[in-house]
């Protein structure tokens, strides 16, 4: 009993801590504070040595860490530089803001939103700031349009991928059935961010100190037009994505396929590994391996075990689409889908049922700062930027447009 609360108390305030991100007059960041829970956990006795080590999800670990050196390349070559010029000189604010949502929605169903994510936030903030625009409904705008973008396809989240190899779902039953949700809740979340920060996008918005975009992002000097690209560097990071994509496209995992890809890009002569390997985010893979730890001990909580009560129950509908967004917040939208899949074989149209799933799970990610990776990846690395994008600040939106986009997928569906 005492070990059961113990373990309720620290799995609470693990989670609590990462989504404010900060304890007052200590220096300490979600990284070290999931870090500190994960630690907690295993010398509680709530977790063995390995079973923490077996949650981390080395899959997950290992494809952050190779688009990090893709990202990395990418910015060496001055393509983001490039981009964000472009981005600079086309885009009013609330065009530009269109135009981050369109490209993150749309990588996101191409590939997987954590890796979109990843890619753009750099673009995204530093474009803003070079405007003189306040950054963070971008960004918070960039995630959440991830988040819905990537619940119309089967690659585009972990979690889909689990249901469509599950229920033998392809491309066609996806986008066919969640497409339709997918651009109206895009819409939403343009008209809710746009309206929540009016000031910001009203003419003659009322912009933050102008912040050039720093040269370091591009050391190695060509030009291509009137922005520095490196050529053969960008043309090498293009035949990796490719290698990449033919991977994925021939069924190779998305973390080896990524791998083959960079591997690519290490073998070089001109780049320093060190060049490369100083851009990776270590902070944020150990923050992911914390997190990890965490989320497989609320697992084992009275809190879970009551809501897993609920689901043998019998719902069904509706009511099995809300109590999936709400165990998603609880303990994450992929270990739902997991926990929630086999139970859908007694339903009358599971396969239906599995794409609503798919649904709202995806869009619960939107909640909250911590309901999903792609999310705390924008918020990490917002914070290399120096932008603060807390979890009350994420919430102001979030808290609207989940709950709508949900609501319209069960209506359409």
């Amino acid at each position: 009993m005492l070990l059961a609360m113990t373990t309720d108390i620290l799995v609470f305030a693990s989670l609590a801590a990462v989504a404010a991100g900060r304890i007052p007059r200590l220096r300490i960041n979600r990284a070290g504070l999931a870090l500190v829970g994960a630690a907690a956990l295993v010398l509680s006795g709530a977790l063995s040595v390995e079973e923490a080590l077996a949650a981390i999800d080395g899959q997950t670990i290992i494809l952050l860490f190779a688009m990090m050196v893709f990202n990395a390349n990418l910015r060496l070559s001055g393509f983001f530089r490039w981009a964000g010029g472009a981005l600079r000189a086309s885009a009013r604010p609330r065009t530009l803001l269109a135009l981050v949502m369109a490209l993150s929605a749309l990588l996101s169903a191409l590939f997987i939103n954590d890796t979109a994510v990843l890619m753009l936030t750099p673009l995204a903030a530093e474009t803003a700031l070079a405007l003189g625009l306040n950054p963070v409904p971008y960004l918070i705008a960039l995630a959440l349009s991830a988040n819905v973008g990537s619940m119309a396809t089967p690659i585009g989240n972990p979690q889909n991928i689990l249901i469509a190899t599950g229920r033998g779902l392809g491309f066609g039953d996806f986008m066919s059935a969640l497409g339709p949700s997918a651009l109206i809740s895009l819409l939403i979340t343009y008209a809710v961010v746009v309206f929540l920060y009016r000031k910001d996008f009203a003419p003659g918005p009322a912009a933050v100190t102008p912040a050039p975009i720093p040269d370091t992002l591009s050391p190695i000097r060509a030009k291509t037009g009137s922005f520095p690209v490196y050529r053969p560097l960008f043309l090498k990071c293009a035949l990796s994505f490719a290698v990449m994509a033919a991977c994925w496209a021939a069924g190779m995992s998305v973390s080896l396929g990524a791998l083959a890809g960079i591997s690519i890009l290490l073998v070089t002569r001109r780049v320093r590994p060190e060049k490369i390997f100083a851009e990776v985010d270590w902070t944020l893979l150990v923050l992911f391996a914390g997190l990890f730890v965490i989320t497989r001990a609320a697992v084992t909580t009275r809190s879970y075990g009551a809501l897993m009560t609920l689901v043998s129950g019998g719902l069904d509908g509706p009511a099995l689409g809300w109590f999936a967004a709400g165990l998603s917040q609880v303990i994450s939208n992929v270990p739902a889908v997991m926990v929630l899949l086999p139970s859908l074989d007694g339903l009358i149209d599971p396969d239906r049922t599995a794409l609503m799933l798919a649904g709202v799970t995806t869009l619960a990610g939107n909640f909250t700062l911590l309901g999903s990776v792609a999310n705390l990846i924008m918020a990490e690395g917002a914070k290399t930027k120096g932008i603060h994008v807390g979890f009350f600040e994420y919430f102001r939106s979030g808290g609207i447009i989940a709950p709508l986009s949900i609501l319209i997928t069960l209506l359409l569906l």
